[in-house]
């Protein structure tokens, strides 16, 4: 039987992997990752036409993405759900590429840890909508959603930690952080390559709490019986991410407003 894992040593894991959401997250709310502002600055010297200028300008501001006008006159809620539903999709589809194998794939922690990156990632964002930025707080939601840990707040703002264990958690987030960093260097943006390679990093950064990662939120049991299959596997174990996805928010909503006083 495996030894327990305590608070602590999920804390010392989902620190780093908090800090570490931040700029990828950051570079999705902020940098107009979708080019629609640059679009519709470029627009302004593209029509003839005043009115269809006005048209699309229009348009392109007020689809409803971070950086937009549109995204601006969005309640909190709306914000978090196109977190669930708009990124949730594409870390989806990235967590179900192992499905490929079938059950292969399912014996080996790679589902369960990019699933939980995922799920980790999107809880950031919807944290940040309600204007839970501490990382100790994003940790104990992390914990409680995805673990069913009521993790203590002191212990998750790394109150006791000594500067060895600072020193590592700085080490490891920057190790996490390395794609983006390279990324914003080569090309002054998070490029989509850069979103996929740190999702992959962030997984393994969670293999040390591999038993706890199987108390996450999944899909129902028909979606884990197709993600058996081979190559149909896939489809299953999106559509199971989905799904779980929707579970985390309704559990992460309950959790924020029960601790509303801290957004």
């Amino acid at each position: 039987m495996s030894e327990a894992i305590s608070d602590r040593q999920v804390v010392a894991i989902l620190r780093p992997f908090v800090r570490a959401c931040a700029p990828m997250i950051d570079a999705l709310r902020e940098a107009d990752p979708f080019g629609l502002q640059a679009r519709a600055r470029r627009g302004e010297g593209e029509f003839s036409d005043a009115g269809f200028k006005k048209k699309m300008l229009h348009a392109l501001t007020t689809v409803k993405v971070p950086g937009t006008a549109g995204w601006a006159a969005m309640d909190i809620d709306q914000r978090a759900s196109w977190w669930v539903n708009r990124v949730g999709r594409l870390t989806s589809l990235l967590t179900s590429i192992p499905g490929l194998g079938g059950a292969l794939a399912d014996r080996l922690p790679v589902q369960d840890t990019l699933g939980a990156a995922s799920q980790g990632l999107v809880l950031c964002a919807i944290a940040g909508e309600y204007g839970v930025t501490d990382v100790g707080s994003r940790v104990r939601l992390i914990a409680a959603v995805l673990f069913e840990r009521d993790i203590d707040a002191d212990l998750a703002a790394g109150a006791s930690r000594d500067k060895s264990a600072q020193s590592a958690e700085d080490s490891e987030t920057a190790r996490l952080t390395e794609e983006l960093d390279e990324s914003h260097r080569k090309h002054g943006k998070v490029t989509a390559k850069a979103v996929a390679t740190t999702l992959w990093h962030l997984g393994k950064s969670l293999w040390g709490i591999t038993g706890e990662l199987e108390k996450r939120p999944r899909g129902r049991w028909f979606h884990r019986a197709l993600g058996m299959l081979p190559v149909v596997g896939a489809a299953g174990d999106y559509l199971g991410e989905r799904s779980g996805l929707k579970k985390v928010w309704k559990r992460a909503h309950a959790w924020l407003m029960a601790h509303r006083q801290w957004a």
